[in-house]
C-alpha cells in the first residue's frame, strides 16, 4: 500500500533514519530485503559453525536471496545454493555460494547427500515451497533446522508430523514484523542491516532499473521472471 503514492503518513514509531552513506534509490531494498535476512540468518545462527553446511534452497532470482547467501557466509557457514540456469548459476558464485546446483538438471536431494558425505545439512531455507518442500527436508541431518519463509511455487500441503518426526527435525515459519514489534526491535534491526551494508558484508544487486512511466512493463518481466537481483523505479 502507498508504493506508488508522492507522499504518506507513517507513524513516528515506524519511520527508520537513513544515514547519509546509504544509496537513497536503494534504501528500502537494504530495508525490506535487509531486514529479512537479517531476521532469518540468525534465526539460526546459534547453530552455525565454521564446518556447518548450509543449503539455500532457492531460485536466487529474487534481491532478497543473495542477501541471505552473502550473510551466511559471513557467519562461517559453507552455502549450497539452488538455482534454475547457469547464468544465475555464476551470480550465485559471486553471491558467496561455494556449490551451486542447477535443479533443473540434477537432483538437489542427491547432488547434496554427495557434498555432504551423507550427512545433510544443518539448515534449510526455502522460499519455493511446493516444489521443493520435501526434498528440503529429506537434505537436512538429523535435528536439522528448516526456515520456510516463501511459496513461490505454491504453498505446500499440510505437513504432517510424521515427516518432522523421522529425523527430529525443527520447522519455523518466521514474519518479519513479528521480529520488529517494538521500536526498540526496528531500530536495532535497521542498524544491524546498515552496519553490514557499510562494511561490505552485504551488497544489494540493483540489476533493473525501469523510469516510473515502465512501471507497467517492470511488473510485466517480474511477472515472466525477467529479471534478477533488485528492481528500482526511477522517478
Amino acid at each position: 500500500m502507498g508504493s506508488y503514492a508522492e507522499e504518506q503518513i507513517l507513524p513516528a514509531n515506524k519511520v527508520v533514519p537513513i544515514p547519509s552513506s546509504i544509496d537513497p534509490s536503494c534504501c528500502s531494498i537494504h530495508l525490506a530485503e535487509g531486514h529479512d535476512s537479517a531476521i532469518f540468518a540468525p534465526e539460526v545462527a546459534s547453530r552455525l559453525n565454521p564446518v556447518t553446511q548450509f543449503l539455500s534452497m532457492l531460485q536466487l532470482g529474487g534481491s532478497l536471496d543473495p542477501l541471505l547467501c552473502q550473510w551466511a557466509n559471513a557467519l562461517g557457514a559453507t552455502v549450497i545454493g539452488t538455482v534454475s540456469n547457469k547464468e544465475k548459476a555464476a551470480q550465485a558464485k559471486e553471491d558467496g555460494c561455494h556449490h551451486v546446483i542447477i535443479y533443473k538438471e540434477e537432483d538437489f536431494v542427491a547432488r547434496v547427500n554427495e557434498i555432504t558425505s551423507g550427512g545433510g545439512v544443518e539448515v534449510v531455507y526455502d522460499s519455493v515451497g511446493k516444489d521443493t518442500f520435501e526434498g528440503s527436508l529429506a537434505c537436512l541431518k538429523l535435528r536439522g533446522h528448516m526456515v520456510s519463509f516463501g511459496q513461490s511455487s505454491g504453498s505446500p500441503d499440510p505437513v504432517p508430523l510424521s515427516s518432522l518426526a523421522t529425523k527430529s527435525l525443527f520447522l519455523t515459519r518466521p514474519t518479519l514484523f513479528q521480529y520488529v514489534v517494538t521500536r526498540d526491535e526496528l531500530l536495532r534491526a535497521a542498524g544491524e542491516v546498515f552496519a553490514n551494508v557499510a562494511s561490505g558484508v552485504l551488497k544489494v544487486r540493483v540489476n533493473h532499473t525501469y523510469p516510473l512511466s515502465e512501471a507497467v512493463k517492470a511488473h510485466e518481466d517480474l511477472e515472466n521472471r525477467k529479471t534478477s537481483g533488485s528492481v528500482v523505479l526511477i522517478p
